[in-house]
């Protein structure tokens, strides 16, 4: 499979859906479950214990609703460091037993990905 195609597969097996992420924080955002789904565990947790207690259940509808205006960022923070990751392809110990390393062509991902990471340029 060409790693171009692979790169895709593996982009898109891990993009974080905007319309996901307001769904768990529509239902179940006071637990903490967008957080959660956008890899966010610390924040999480402490949405999660604070809706266990009664004093944290003020502070928490603040956070639930600040969350709303938040989403589109922090998905599009994810689905980033999903394409940086997807960039940092560091060498294996193989490669550097061979004294000059294939040269392959500029890879070209889904158009998508590449405005994203024009984005992330500026």
């Amino acid at each position: 499979m060409d790693s171009r195609i692979q790169d895709q597969l593996v982009f898109e097996a891990h993009r974080k859906s905007t319309g996901a992420t307001y769904l768990l924080w529509f239902f179940l955002g006071f637990l903490g479950a967008h957080r959660f789904y956008l890899g966010r565990k610390r924040t999480g947790i402490a949405q999660l214990l604070m809706a266990i207690t009664l004093v944290g259940l003020v502070p928490l509808l603040v956070w639930w609703l600040v969350d709303a205006f938040l989403i589109p960022g922090m998905v599009r923070e994810e689905n980033m460091e999903v394409i940086r990751k997807l960039g940092d392809h560091g060498p294996s110990p193989a490669d550097h037993r061979i004294a000059t390393p294939p040269v392959e062509p500029p890879r070209k991902l889904d158009p998508r990905v590449e405005e994203i990471r024009e984005l992330r340029r500026r």
